[in-house]
C-alpha cells in the first residue's frame, strides 16, 4: 500500500495533537455507572418516582490519580478537580487542592512520579489536569489503592482484585465543566396544533417526541396539571394516562420550564386560576452524528428505515434505554440491541461502552445484570460484537476484569450437569409470551446463549493473550454445547423448551430454535428442518414482540431468506405505519384492534410507543440487505454481501471507525467505494460479471468474489442478478 507524504503529514499532526489534549479522567465504570443511574432514576408513573428493580452500585469516593513523567525542564500544570484533593510529586511536594477549584503547581525537571488523591462521597472523583506536556488522559494509572501497599494483591494485570487501572475518559473536555453537570442538549420544538376541549387544552408535537414543557408568561394564584400522552387518548385520560405533572404556580409573570423531562406526543393542559401566552418543548436529545443512509425503490421500506432510525435516536440518551415513556431504564437485552443497530446507524461509541459500564456496575457481584438470567449473557457478547467493529483493544482490556467476575458469579450457579438455571431470585425472561411456559429447569435457550457467552469469554481471553483463561473457557464451552443435543428432538426436528429431571418436555417455541440457527450450532440440513419445522410453522406460537423478531428475521437472514425477511418487515414494521405510528412499538399484534394496540401489563397505555428493540430494520437492512459486515476487528478487513431481497435497486453509506463503505445495487450494476481496511465484495450473477477495477474470481456455483482495497476508489461491477 503506497502511503503518501499527505499522510504521514497528518498521521504526526494527530500524534501531536493527541499529545497535548487532555480531557476529564476517573475510574472506569465509575462515572459511567453514576451518570447511567441518573438517568435510570428519573422514571415516573403518574407523580410517583420509580426506581429500578435491580441492585444499584456505587462509585468509589477516594480515587488515586497516578502518572510517571521525565522532563527535560519545570512544567506547569493547571489541575482541577470534582472534589478535595492533594497532588504529592515524588516523596517531597505536598499541595492541597480546594474542591472544585484549580490549583497551578509546577513540576520539578528530571523523573518524578505525580499523584493525585481525589476524594468525593456525593460524586465521582474525577480529575483534569492541563500542561505542556502533562495532560490528563487514559494513561494516568487510577486505582482506590496506594500502589505502595497493594502492588502484591495483584493476581495477574486483568485481575479485579488488582484495581489500577488505566484511566477511564469520556470525551469531556472543559476543565470548567465538572463531569456531574454533564447534560444532554436542548433545542425549542413547537407543537403543530392546539385543540380547545372541555377543562383544557390538548397540544400535539405531530410526531413522538421528549422534553421540558415550557409555559411562556406563566402567572396566576392557582395551578397547572398536565397529562402526557404517546396517544390524544392516553393525554385526555386523566385516570389512567402514564405520566402526569401538577405545577403550583410561581409568583409573578414569567416563562416556566418543568424541572423534569417526559416522552410525549400529546399534553393535555388544564389551568386553574391561570394563564399563560403559549407552550413550548425544549427538545432534549443526545448530540449523534446520522452517520448511516439507506434508500430503495419501496417507499414503505425507507419510511420504516428512517422511523427506526428516530427511534434509536430518541433511546439515545446518556446510556442506551428501552423506552423513553416507560421504563426509561437501561436493560441489557434492549441495549444489545441497541448497539448493534448503532453500528449500523451513529457508530456512537460513547454511548455504548456507557451502557456497558452501566449494566454491570461495580464488584462484587450478587446478581445477574437487570436480575435477569440471558440478560447477562447478552452483555459479554455484546462487548465481544463492540470490538469486532471498533477494534478497540483498550477498551476490551479495561473492561475484561467486570467480565471475568461477572462470569465467575455465573459458573458459582451451575447445576450438577454444568448447565445454567434459574435461582431464587432470577428471572428467566426470555420473551413476553402470550400463552404460559414453564421457564423452570435448563432451559434449552438459556443454555444456547450460555455456552456462546463462554465462547465470548474464549475469544476475548485470547486477543488479550491471556492463555490459560482462553483454555478453562474454551473447554467449558465445549463441554455445554456438547450437551445442546440433550434438548434436540427428532421427531418434532427442533430443540425443545426445557428440561426438568433428566425429562424433556414436548414444548416448542421458536427462541432456542432461531439462535441455534445465526450461531451455527446446527448443521446445514437440521437448520432448513428448523426453518420448516419451527420458523415457518403455523403452529409454533408466534412472536409478537420486535425485540425477538429481530433474531427470528435474522435466522431467515442467515438462511439466504431476505425476501421473506422483506416481507415480514413491511408487514409488521409497516403496519405500525399504517396505524399513525411516528416511533416503533414495545409490542405489536396485527390482531388487536383500536385503543387494544395501547395496552400492557394490565393498564391501558402501559405500552411503549417509541422502543429501542423496535427499531431493528436498521440492523437487518444493513448487516443483510446491504451486506456490511467487518471480518477483523475495527473493518481493517470486511465483507460486503448486497442482496437485493425483493428489491428493485438500493442505495446505502454504512459507517466504520474512520470512515465509511458506500453500496449501489440494482439489478445490473453493483458499485461500492470504501474509506478505510481491506474489503471483499461477494456476490451472485446469473452471467460471468465485469469489473472496472480488479479481478473477478469465481468461488462457487454463480457466486464471484471481488477484492475491495480502501482507498475511496469507487469500483462498479456489471452482473446480472439471481
Amino acid at each position: 500500500m503506497k502511503i503518501t507524504r499527505t499522510v504521514l503529514t497528518l498521521f504526526f499532526i494527530t500524534l501531536l495533537l493527541s499529545a497535548s489534549a487532555q480531557t476529564w479522567i476517573w475510574f472506569p465504570g465509575d462515572y459511567e455507572n453514576w451518570l447511567g443511574n441518573q438517568m435510570n432514576n428519573r422514571r415516573t408513573e403518574r407523580g410517583v418516582t420509580i426506581p429500578v428493580q435491580w441492585k444499584l452500585d456505587g462509585h468509589e469516593p477516594l480515587m488515586i490519580f497516578t502518572k510517571t513523567v521525565d522532563l527535560e525542564e519545570p512544567e506547569e500544570i493547571e489541575v482541577y478537580a470534582e472534589g478535595e484533593f492533594i497532588i504529592t510529586i515524588g516523596w517531597r511536594i505536598k499541595y492541597q487542592g480546594i474542591k472544585n477549584e484549580p490549583l497551578k503547581v509546577v513540576v520539578p525537571a528530571g523523573k518524578n512520579e505525580i499523584k493525585i488523591k481525589v476524594l468525593n462521597y456525593a460524586k465521582v472523583p474525577a480529575l483534569f489536569v492541563k500542561g505542556k506536556t502533562i495532560n490528563s488522559d487514559d494513561t494516568w494509572i487510577t486505582s482506590p489503592l496506594d500502589s505502595r501497599y497493594a502492588t502484591k494483591n495483584m493476581k495477574h494485570p486483568y485481575s479485579p482484585s488488582g484495581y489500577f487501572m488505566n484511566a477511564g475518559t469520556g470525551n469531556l473536555n472543559d476543565p470548567n465543566s465538572l463531569p456531574s453537570e454533564f447534560k444532554l442538549p436542548t433545542k425549542p420544538m413547537k407543537y403543530v396544533e392546539a385543540k380547545q376541549m372541555e377543562g383544557g387544552t390538548l397540544f400535539d408535537f405531530g410526531i413522538e417526541t421528549f422534553g421540558f414543557v415550557k409555559f411562556h408568561q406563566l402567572s396566576g394564584t392557582g395551578k397547572l396539571t398536565l397529562q402526557y400522552g404517546e396517544t390524544a387518548e392516553e393525554a385526555l385520560d386523566a385516570e389512567h394516562c402514564e405520566t402526569f405533572d401538577i405545577v403550583d404556580i410561581p409568583a409573578g409573570k414569567s416563562d416556566y420550564t418543568m424541572p423534569r423531562s417526559n416522552a410525549l406526543r400529546y399534553i393535555f393542559v388544564a389551568a386553574e386560576n391561570a394563564e399563560y401566552d403559549d407552550v413550548s418543548l425544549l427538545y432534549e436529545y443526545a448530540p449523534v452524528e446520522y452517520r448511516a443512509s439507506f434508500k430503495c425503490n419501496d417507499e414503505e421500506v425507507n419510511k420504516i428505515w428512517e422511523v427506526g432510525r428516530y427511534t434509536l435516536q430518541l433511546t439515545t440518551r446518556e446510556v442506551f434505554i428501552d423506552g423513553i415513556k416507560r421504563d426509561r431504564w437501561a436493560w441489557s437485552g434492549d441495549a444489545y440491541q441497541s448497539y448493534l443497530m448503532n453500528y449500523y446507524m451513529f457508530f456512537d461509541l460513547e454511548t455504548t461502552k456507557r451502557t456497558m459500564y452501566t449494566l454491570r456496575g461495580s464488584e462484587p457481584v450478587m446478581v445477574h445484570l437487570n436480575n435477569i438470567l440471558d440478560y447477562s449473557f447478552y452483555w459479554f457478547m455484546g462487548i465481544y460484537d463492540y470490538y469486532q467493529y471498533t477494534g478497540d483493544v483498550a477498551f476490551l482490556k479495561q473492561i475484561y476484569p467486570k467480565m471475568e467476575s461477572l462470569m465467575d458469579f455465573v459458573l458459582d450457579r451451575r447445576n450438577d450437569r454444568g448447565l445454567v438455571e434459574g435461582l431464587e431470585g432470577d428471572w428467566v425472561y426470555i420473551d413476553w409470551f402470550d400463552d404460559q411456559v414453564d421457564i423452570t429447569g435448563e432451559v434449552s435457550f438459556e443454555q444456547i446463549v450460555f455456552c456462546k457467552s463462554l465462547e465470548t469469554m474464549t475469544l476475548c481471553s485470547e486477543i488479550l493473550g491471556i492463555g490459560s483463561e482462553a483454555q478453562k473457557y474454551d473447554a467449558l464451552a465445549k463441554d455445554v454445547r456438547s450437551k445442546l443435543s440433550d434438548f434436540w428432538n427428532e421427531e418434532k426436528q427442533a430443540f425443545i423448551f426445557n428440561r426438568k429431571d433428566g425429562v424433556n418436555s414436548d414444548q416448542v417455541t421458536k427462541h432456542a430454535n432461531m439462535f441455534a440457527i445465526f450461531y451455527d450450532y446446527v448443521s446445514t440440513e437440521q437448520k432448513e428442518e428448523i426453518k420448516k419445522s419451527v420458523i415457518l410453522n403455523p403452529n409454533i406460537p408466534a412472536i409478537s414482540t420486535p425485540y425477538m423478531r429481530f433474531y427470528e428475521l435474522e435466522a431467515m437472514c442467515s438462511l439466504n431468506e431476505q425476501e421473506y425477511v422483506l416481507s415480514e418487515i413491511k408487514d409488521y414494521w409497516g403496519g405500525m405505519l399504517k396505524l399513525g405510528a411516528t416511533t416503533f412499538w414495545e409490542k405489536y399484534n396485527p390482531e388487536h384492534k383500536g385503543l387494544e394496540h395501547y395496552t400492557m401489563y394490565g393498564r391501558p397505555f402501559g405500552k411503549s410507543l417509541c422502543h429501542a428493540w423496535g427499531a431493528s430494520p436498521i440492523y437487518l437492512l444493513g448487516k443483510y440487505f446491504v451486506g456490511v459486515k467487518p471480518t477483523k476487528p475495527g473493518y481493517q478487513e470486511f465483507e460486503i454481501r448486497p442482496v437485493l431481497g425483493g428489491l428493485e435497486w438500493f442505495e446505502s453509506s454504512i459507517p466504520t471507525p474512520n470512515g465509511d463503505i458506500k453500496v449501489y445495487a440494482d439489478k445490473n450494476k453493483i458499485k461500492v467505494k470504501a474509506s478505510e481496511g481491506e474489503g471483499s465484495l461477494i456476490f451472485t450473477s446469473k452471467k460471468q460479471p465485469k469489473t472496472d477495477v480488479g479481478t473477478i474470481e469465481q468461488i462457487g456455483e454463480n457466486e464471484f468474489l471481488l477484492k475491495i482495497n480502501g482507498d475511496g476508489q469507487e469500483v462498479s461491477v456489471e452482473y446480472r442478478a439471481l
